[in-house]
């Protein structure tokens, strides 16, 4: 056999995915309930997310929900902070910002968000998977129970395991629905007769569905062949990025174990080939292989291997957070160029946005020019122009608003006896803006508005007046 034959069995692997067969057929996963310091701590850190998920909506801040990103009305809320539209540029500063990080992110540590943070990989690990585990029992359980024939026994834990799925994905749906239409409309959807609230209703069975299907049928599929972010980091891994990593230095060659035998003299490295490391995937990859665009860095095969060597006597580590060069080249991890770039990069757009939301006005003024207008003359001799005032209050007091003319003789007349622009809201009103003929110098004046709220000053703005060319 040639050397190009010999890599293209090593590298067969990477020819299809672990949870489809050559007929194109689903293979489907039953991992092995992992155990370990690593699950442990993955454990902490998921119930703690999902304690803040589920409990953001419920939590005000200044009178508002803590998260709100009602696309609906173009309202977003970010710990008490409104934002309207207004404020786009801050949300497209802050992805940029996101997009920066994950890449830093995954530079350095691989798609680690992938198994501990992730919504997805939380869920399905964390509260699907364990609810399996809980009704069906460990990974052999569940493939005789797939395997057997339709009994009272598996007719009761599927239906039980589905309908307590579908109960979970019903809370999901709510909670979801919660951080886009504010939990106070979605309280009134639970509550108030369904007819008043069709709408609402089919939306949250249309979530629960898709969050059903999700966990209950798609499951690692969502990570392998869905999320980009797997393919993502194909790109944006080298040789000094950390992921989880088996040392084949160390590892091979691989030999079942046997009490009292010298390894080395047997030519055998520490990896005894017992297959646990693939039994926990929860995406039915093989580590040995090297990294994998399916390898979500859960640390699973981590604690099983762990859990071995401890069993076997070896050291532990054939498996661990490793850079393609430690293993190689036995070095430790080192700040390259790269990562600096990228590190100084976020450290400045990171500035930037926090200037930004620091400066960022509680008030929106923009002054238009009625369309198709120029100036009219008075019988006082004034020159009338006309505008429209568009004001947005991203605060929640209401506001009694007042205009002033600086700089140049003259006076405001407003359509209205009193402009009230309520807190939240956004008003648009027409105005008059009268100034003397002899304060124009060809055609052309400019002034400046003064816009009050309350008696106190809100904003000021340039307007520029036209009237007759002297």
């Amino acid at each position: 056999m040639s050397d190009s034959d010999d890599i293209y069995e090593k590298e067969e692997f990477r020819d299809h995915l672990s949870t489809v067969d050559e007929d194109g057929n689903r293979v489907w996963i039953h991992p092995k309930k992992p155990k370990g310091r690593y699950y442990n701590k993955r454990k902490i850190v998921s119930y703690v997310l999902l304690l803040l998920l589920f409990a953001a909506p419920l939590v005000k801040i200044n009178g508002h929900q803590a998260l709100l990103f009602n696309v609906i009305e173009r309202k977003f809320v970010i710990f008490g902070k409104v934002f309207w539209p207004q404020d786009l540029y801050l949300f497209a500063i802050t992805i940029i910002v996101l997009v920066v990080f994950i890449i830093f992110f995954t530079i350095i540590f691989g798609r680690l968000f992938c198994g501990w943070i992730c919504p997805q990989t939380i869920f399905m690990e964390m509260v699907f998977r364990r609810i399996e585990y809980w009704i069906e029992g460990d990974w052999t359980k569940q493939k005789k129970l797939k395997q057997q024939p339709w009994t009272k026994e598996k007719i009761f834990k599927k239906t039980a395991k589905h309908l307590i799925f579908w109960v979970i994905s019903f809370i999901i749906a709510n909670t979801f629905l919660a951080y886009i239409i504010s939990t106070d409309e979605l309280w009134k959807i639970q509550t108030e007769p369904l007819s008043q609230h069709l709408g609402g209703f089919i939306s949250i069975l249309i979530f629960t569905t898709v969050f059903y299907l999700v966990f209950s049928k798609l499951r690692e599929q969502v990570c392998t062949t869905i999320c980009p972010y797997g393919r993502l980091q194909g790109v944006l891994l080298d040789q000094n990025s950390m992921v989880v990593g088996y040392d084949y230095g160390r590892g091979e060659s691989r030999g079942k174990f046997r009490k009292n035998e010298n390894r080395a003299e047997a030519n055998k490295g520490d990896c005894i080939d017992c297959h646990h490391c693939v039994h926990v995937c929860p995406t039915g990859i093989d580590i040995r292989n090297g990294t994998q665009l399916e390898c979500v860095n859960c640390t699973a095969c981590i604690d099983a291997c762990d859990d071995i060597m401890d069993t076997v006597g070896l050291e532990r580590g054939l498996i661990r957070f490793v850079s393609e060069n430690n293993i190689k080249e036995k070095k430790n991890f080192q700040w390259t160029p790269r990562i600096k770039a990228y590190t100084a990069l976020l450290i400045a757009l990171i500035g930037v946005l926090v200037v930004l939301l620091m400066t960022r006005k509680d008030f929106e003024t923009e002054i238009f020019k009625e369309r198709g207008s120029t100036f009219l003359t008075t019988e006082d001799n004034l020159i009338q122009n006309t505008y429209e005032l568009k004001l947005t209050n991203k605060t929640r007091t209401d506001y009694r608003i007042k205009l002033e003319i600086i700089g140049a003789k003259g006076e405001i007349r407003t359509i209205k006896d009193e402009i009230i622009l309520k807190g939240e809201k956004e008003i648009k009103e027409r105005f008059l803006i009268l100034v003397p003929y002899e304060e124009f110098e060809q055609g052309k004046k400019v002034v400046t508005l003064r816009i009050l709220g309350n008696g106190e000053e809100i904003s000021r703005e340039k307007v520029k007046l036209i009237g007759p060319f002297i």
